[in-house]
């Protein structure tokens, strides 16, 4: 490591709290790196209490006013956002691929699709808008307000730096809440520089916060009495504590977990077609996504040519550093992780599975500090197997082999992850078939990572998501703001009556 390191020129970065970078109170930070060279690039806090505190005062301060303003003034400010967001692109993805070791083209998408929430949260004038129902009783009319519910918090993964806290402040703030996002800190920066354009859009300061730090800042967020909500994405056994704890501390509360997302692949589906798309959602992000399609099911007579089209073209993937142009696939995040996935694949092959292309080795010249690993496939893979039954979040594609829809369906809904799946056919009723019976939150029919725009709902089943509503879309809507139910009567002289103590009816 000592070789990797660069003491000279490596800064600190501040938390942002209030509206302008903070130095930290914590004595503690870490280290970032870029993954493609293994080099330390910056150093960021790990935020204490102290820090999470001063955060949660500067929203709660600024809540007041925040939800006073009213929503078309702060759809203003959401677009001009938006417009400094695009007009910033280029930086902001060349900062996601330094720190996440992404490719500049996955990078851009990420950041587009997390732009679009920004675009879908301005709506907000028409979002908010309750219903109205008139003489529900003689006299009597009633309606329904969408009010804010506070200050809330984000606890956002490494692997998506911008798009994921893009699913949730957006949201959050349009609906007049204040925000603390705590990003990964394996990928700070890029939440810096979000926080520093809105800033710049005309967001009051204390609206906004962005703490960096690990588990001592996630539980103060967690356990703090003033904040009100909390959005996390995280691996299965992080969600659950998450929603454990803020649940007990009487925080609403969505947070979604791991995946083992399947794809099945029936005879008639068109296999070029299919092996591309799985090679796409395989082994983009280096795997490292939370909607990669990991595992294939093959269905009869699809598997031998699929496995042969597969092993061809993943063969041909280029992997290197994320900013260089004509690369496939980068690095994973940190050595620990490549180290973990690479263990997965010894595991498989020790198993029995069939090792068809094996990433292991992988050395990228000039980059040999880089935490690369080739793209893997494993062929044959039972549902006992270690590569089947983790997450393994890298790229390593397993297949299996079953012989009837019937038995791929039965397969994924044994399964305890249910975020998304997809099948690949041209027969609507075996894909009519498959989206009705599926229990999966996510479904694509020919499409392999089914991640749905801004204006629906992204969330999963089962062992993929703790709490009842999705995030973004109006499932995102519901989940920033309470319902308020008013009814009203007006009496004129002549409708007054002597005092019941009989439960009131309107009719």
């Amino acid at each position: 490591m000592s070789q990797t390191r660069k003491p000279l020129a490596v800064t600190t970065l501040p938390l942002w709290i209030n509206g302008k970078p903070t130095p930290a109170s914590s004595a503690r930070s870490t280290d970032v790196f870029n993954p493609a060279t293994g080099e330390i690039v910056r150093r960021t806090p790990l935020a204490n209490s102290a820090d999470i505190d001063k955060a949660v005062a500067a929203a709660k301060g600024a809540f007041p006013g925040w939800r006073d303003t009213a929503p078309l003034k702060r759809a203003r400010i959401l677009t001009r956002y938006r417009e400094l967001m695009e007009a910033n692109q280029t930086d902001l993805v060349r900062l996601i691929s330094e720190e996440h070791g992404k490719t500049l083209l996955d990078a851009a998408g990420s950041l587009q699709r997390g732009i679009e929430v920004i675009e879908f949260a301005s709506g907000v004038p028409h979002l908010l808008k309750g219903e109205h129902a008139e003489d529900v009783g003689r006299g009597v009319d009633c309606h329904s307000l969408l009010q804010p519910v506070g200050v809330c918090a984000g606890i956002a993964p490494f692997n998506f730096p911008a798009m994921v806290p893009l699913w949730m402040f957006p949201v959050a703030i349009a609906c007049g809440n204040t925000f603390i996002l705590k990003p990964s800190e394996k990928v700070p920066s890029t939440a810096l520089r979000m926080a520093e354009l809105f800033s710049e859009a005309g967001l009051p300061d204390g609206v906004f916060n962005v703490v960096s730090g690990d588990k001592e800042a996630v539980d103060a967020l967690l356990c703090h009495p003033d904040v009100a909500a909390i959005s996390s994405v995280g691996s299965t056994p992080v969600a659950q504590y998450i929603y454990e704890t803020a649940a007990r501390h009487g925080k609403r509360v969505q947070a979604l977990g791991g995946a083992k997302n399947h794809a099945v692949v029936m005879p008639d589906a068109d296999l070029p077609f299919t092996a591309d798309a799985l090679i796409g959602a395989g082994y983009g992000s280096a795997g490292e996504r939370c909607m990669a399609i990991s595992t294939v099911v093959a269905v009869g007579a699809a598997g031998d040519a699929l496995i042969a089209l597969l092993k061809e073209r993943v063969s041909k993937l280029k992997v290197g550093p994320g900013n260089q142009d004509g690369i496939d696939m980068g690095p994973l995040i940190t050595r620990a992780h490549r180290d973990k996935v690479q263990g997965y694949i010894d595991a498989g092959a020790a198993e029995g599975a069939t090792l068809v292309l094996d990433g292991r080795g992988l050395t990228v010249a000039g980059h040999e500090h880089g935490f690369f690993l080739g793209p893997t496939l494993f062929d044959h893979v039972a549902t006992d197997m270690t590569i089947y039954k983790d997450e393994i979040f890298g790229p390593v594609l397993i297949v299996l082999r079953v012989a009837s829809l019937d038995e791929a369906i039965a397969l994924i809904n044994r399964n305890p992850y249910a975020n998304g799946t997809a099948i690949f056919t041209r027969s609507g009723a075996a894909a009519r078939r498959f989206e009705h019976d599926i229990e999966v939150g996510m479904v694509g029919v020919n499409i392999p990572i089914p991640v749905p725009m801004a204006f629906f709902s992204f969330g999963g089943w089962k062992a993929s998501l703790f709490g009842d509503l999705h995030m973004h879309g109006m499932e995102g809507v519901q989940f920033y703001t309470r319902t308020k139910v008013v009814t009203t009567r007006w009496p004129v002289n002549d409708e007054r009556k002597a005092p019941t103590l009989a439960m009131p009816t309107l009719g």
